[in-house]
């Protein structure tokens, strides 16, 4: 069955009329090919669309039935050229983003409200995963972009592209009401140097992990490291049930939980820093769209 659009057109405009002399001076024809055009429709169908007599044109039954349907068709098929114009500029489409933990407390809520609000049309798909799962997950094509803790490894490097978007220090998470800290806004670590450190394996996170390390060693001490968790809120209710003490970037503090206390260090820490990573050959509108937006902060 081969029905086109024009025949489903005239169709509608009959039923809408219900007269065919007028329809055909709304479709700008003459009425002779207007009927055989109807009469064409009816015998694809295998059904009679309209009850003719000399005075009156009614629809019949499997008219009533495809009119909803044919004016469906018609008005998405009227709305391709916007969609397609949309989906060529970035301003429809899906964009699919994964995310550490920690940009969940820093970035991550503003780029994703400016960006719904300039693309509102756009579905995104958003999952937490660490920075590991992330480059294996860009390299194969299965997300768009990658908010994670850099560098990216050599092999990784040959096909994505990175943006930074964030830096800051490290500071420390304590169980609330610790002597050792008590009253303090700024903590030298080595007055928290003998509790257990709870940290991100560095399978998942190695420049996140060697960065805490390094603080640990330039101040001359070594951690003892108590438990290894890869969210980092799991790292914040560990802190909070007091089995020991993390270092976590600064806008972790956003994460309110009940019996953690954040205080600065007053040791030099280094700065921890967040981007972007996306395959180089990805060309997604959509894609496009969301740097941009981020390249303009």
């Amino acid at each position: 069955m081969n029905i086109e659009l024009r025949q489903l057109r005239h169709f509608v405009t009959v039923a809408e009329e219900m007269h065919f002399g007028r329809a055909a001076q709304r479709l700008h024809m003459t009425q002779p090919p207007l009927s055989q055009s109807i009469q064409a429709l009816e015998a694809l169908l295998g059904v009679q669309l309209f009850r003719r007599t000399s005075r009156s044109v009614a629809l019949t039954p499997a008219g009533i039935a495809l009119l909803p349907e044919a004016q469906r068709i018609l008005q998405q098929t009227a709305a391709l050229p916007d969609l397609m114009r949309r989906a060529a500029s970035g301003a429809s489409g899906r964009l699919s983003l994964a995310f550490v933990s920690t940009a969940d407390y820093s970035v991550l809520p503003h780029f994703l409200r400016e960006f719904r609000e300039a693309y509102p049309q756009v579905e995104i798909d958003l999952r937490e995963a660490t920075t590991d799962v992330q480059l294996d997950e860009l390299t194969q094509g299965r997300i768009d972009v990658g908010l994670l803790i850099p560098p990216l490894p050599d092999k990784a490097r040959l096909q994505l592209d990175y943006l930074p978007v964030l830096s800051e220090p490290l500071i420390l998470a304590v169980p609330k009401g610790l002597n050792a800290v008590r009253g303090k806004q700024t903590v030298a670590l080595q007055a928290v140097a003998e509790l257990p450190l709870i940290i991100f394996p560095r399978r998942i996170a190695p420049a996140f992990h060697d960065a805490i390390l390094a603080c640990y060693r330039d101040a001359g001490l070594t951690p003892h490291i108590g438990q290894e968790a890869i969210q980092m809120q799991t790292i914040i209710g560990l802190v909070s049930a007091g089995m020991g003490i993390a270092l976590v970037p600064q806008s972790v503090s956003n994460l309110k939980r009940p019996g953690v206390d954040y205080k600065a260090l007053a040791d030099k820490t280094p700065l921890v820093e967040t981007g972007m990573a996306w395959r180089r050959d990805n060309t997604s509108p959509v894609l496009n769209a969301f740097l941009e937006l981020l390249r303009k902060k």
